[in-house]
């Protein structure tokens, strides 16, 4: 065997204190080195007293760095115990660990996550620090409260439905200021359609009249009980709700700055903006103000993003931006970047992977949301979409966009927009340069259609 072929299928040791872990809902299969125990493999409950004992058990053992499988929520309580433990936790998506078949129980498992962790062929999961993530568990809770809320708010529809009651007919939301007060007067045992129609806000496009011919039904006592029900579900799930965001707001305040001040870097005051109407998923006023607290930049100011998805994307990255090194690394992170299948120095196949990372859906969103608008980024978007579709722009987007908020916690600066004339405007000058090179490296040159007519 010649030294090549020994050195490739050589694989150094490169954490030799390593420990595997295998997490369950019951059980906790724990791997070490073979040469720090007899028995090297032993099993653990999942009391706290259990976790103190394993992380006693690998003390003992000499291991200072600990790999798990990301499966689940059950992972959690081992990897914070373990980590203030003072244990180098590496949280290890479960599909980079599949690849040789026939490992079919715990006990081996725990011995492969060791196997590969002690030579370096397994990658840490990016988390952020504590504040970030007791920030982040609220606001995928208030996310969850939301997402409960939206299924009564269809079933009110469905129990007017049944009634022949076409209010969502002529009102766009039923929970607006016209559509709660109609239907908290109907549940109170209101049934005349002018009376009710009474309750509309004077900001409603629909008349008085058509409100009051859409309130006209047949009242039955089982659909209004479902109506009734599905309302105090409503209200109470919003209640939830504004008790969630005031521990959001609490949890805020005990956050310190994540910048230094310096003359060289400072922070510019942030321009008044027009902000569109606050609806009912909105988070409170202040969030913003808080989120500049902490950065020192304005995220929210980015068109497309927002005040709601500005600390959705700030839970979920945090604001340590050395955890990737440039922002391509960060865009791949987020599964906003182009997944290329090369062989033979040609590109087989570009797409981007499916991913489930909470930060890179919001990017995609503020996408979504720019389409329309006269930024850049909505110029850039619209020429993408003429170009490859509507998916292939939401992803363009999303990926400058991302870029954007990147350098803006990177670097400390404030973002600008050009405007959709100047991005059209630099676009166009980048293709007479482009043309003019290519017209040099055939030998012609580039002349304006205005000078030929003029000489002809």
């Amino acid at each position: 065997m010649s030294k090549r072929r020994q050195r490739v299928g050589y694989l150094p040791i490169v954490y030799p204190n390593a420990a595997g872990l295998d997490i369950g809902s019951c059980e906790i299969y724990a791997c070490v080195s073979p040469d720090r125990a007899e028995d090297t493999v032993k099993v653990f409950g999942t009391f706290t007293a259990d976790l103190n004992a394993l992380a006693d058990w690998l003390g003992a053992n000499q291991v200072d760095t600990v790999a798990m499988e990301s499966t689940g929520v059950y992972w959690i309580p081992a990897f914070e115990l373990l980590e203030s433990r003072g244990f180098k936790v590496y949280l290890v998506n479960a599909r980079h660990m599949k690849g040789v078949p026939g490992r079919k129980s715990d006990y081996q498992d725990c011995q492969w996550i060791q196997k590969l962790h002690s030579v370096g062929l397994l990658t840490n999961s990016f988390r952020p620090d504590v504040e970030m993530c007791a920030l982040r568990a609220y606001l995928r809770h208030r996310a969850d409260l939301l997402h409960h809320r939206a299924s009564h708010i269809l079933h009110m529809q469905k129990a007017l439905q049944q009634m022949n009651i076409q209010l969502p007919q002529v009102l766009r939301d039923i929970t607006g200021e016209t559509g709660l007060a109609i239907v908290r007067a109907i549940v109170a045992g209101e049934r005349d359609g002018v009376k009710l129609a009474q309750f509309r806000d004077p900001r409603c496009k629909s008349s008085a009249e058509t409100i009051a011919k859409a309130l006209t039904g047949t009242w039955k006592e089982e659909y209004l009980f479902a109506l009734q029900q599905s309302l105090e579900l409503y209200d109470f799930y919003t209640q939830q709700v504004a008790n969630c965001d005031a521990q959001i707001q609490q949890q805020y305040t005990v956050m310190k700055p994540r910048w230094q001040y310096s003359p060289d870097n400072p922070v510019t005051p942030v321009p008044k903006r027009r902000r569109k109407k606050r609806n009912k998923n909105s988070p409170p006023s202040g969030v913003e103000n808080e989120i500049i607290r902490i950065t020192g930049v304005d995220i929210a100011a980015v068109d497309g993003i927002g005040p709601g998805l500005a600390q959705t994307i700030l839970s979920e990255i945090g604001t340590d931006m050395s955890k990737w090194p440039n922002d391509k690394h960060f865009t791949s992170w987020l599964g906003v970047a182009p997944h290329n299948d090369v062989s033979g120095g040609r590109v087989l196949r570009s797409r981007t992977l499916p991913t489930n990372n909470r930060a890179g859906q919001a990017f995609r969103q503020a996408a979504n949301a720019v389409s329309h608008t006269s930024s850049a980024f909505g110029a850039f978007y619209r020429r993408k979409r003429a170009q490859g579709g509507p998916l292939h722009a939401q992803v363009a987007t999303a990926n400058r966009i991302a870029r954007t908020v990147y350098h803006m916690l990177k670097y400390h600066v404030q973002y600008e927009d050009m405007g959709a004339d100047e991005f059209e405007r630099r676009h166009w000058e980048r293709d007479i340069k482009a043309l003019r090179k290519k017209a040099a490296k055939l030998g012609l040159t580039l002349v304006k259609a205005q000078s030929v007519q003029a000489t002809t």
